[in-house]
């Protein structure tokens, strides 16, 4: 846990310096694959620091995360399974190593997939839900690349434009909000949202 602190603390470093921009890209893209931290962290460093330019930090945020998300979609459907149809070294070395991505989740993932798809990676991208696992499941289960580039730039978007929003409107004083509710507000509104889909699926 200290060193995850570490980690953190390292990243908001990054804005601190020019090259904050860069580094919230790289974070973003990496994150949408392996890394450990949302890039949510340092787009808000970055917003507070020039509120001005939080729709473009945005935008470059939402540009690394969806172009990273490609690259654990290639990663998931050419190096998971193997010709015998068993999980391949590479696919194990991520299940030891990355905090949360389990054999058991993995098979969750796979029913969810099967039963609502776009939602599945809509909800992953809007929530804190660890988007990684989602990218990388959706090219195992070879998920349509359209559908899963659309809920990506969609969901990954309206996240991190609506953290800019947030700070070029209200500055500072929203900052407390967003860490300490962001999160819980996003999985209630895709909750909602999905269940309004659900509910018009049955109405009709």
């Amino acid at each position: 846990m200290n060193g995850l602190k570490k980690l953190y603390d390292w990243i908001l470093r990054w804005a601190e310096t020019p090259y904050g921009p860069i580094a919230l890209f790289i974070l973003a893209f990496t994150e949408s694959i392996f890394f450990p931290i949302p890039p949510d962290v340092l787009l808000i460093a970055l917003a507070l620091g020039s509120s001005a330019k939080s729709f473009h930090f945005a935008l470059n945020c939402t540009l690394g995360s969806v172009l990273g998300a490609f690259v654990g979609y290639a990663l998931g459907h050419y190096t998971w399974i193997a010709a015998n149809g068993e999980f391949t070294v590479f696919a194990m070395f991520f299940f030891d190593n990355i905090p949360g991505f389990t054999v058991d989740l993995y098979q969750t993932i796979k029913a969810l997939f099967n039963k609502w798809d776009f939602w599945v990676i809509f909800t992953a991208g809007f929530t804190p839900i660890p988007y990684k696992v989602f990218t990388i499941t959706a090219g195992v289960f070879d998920l349509n690349l359209i559908m899963f580039f659309i809920a990506s730039l969609i969901s990954r978007g309206a996240r991190f434009f609506l953290i800019a929003f947030l700070i070029w409107k209200f500055g500072p004083e929203i900052k407390r909000f967003i860490e300490k509710y962001f999160n819980s507000l996003a999985l209630g509104f895709t909750g909602l949202l999905i269940g309004g889909f659900v509910l018009i699926k049955y109405l009709i």
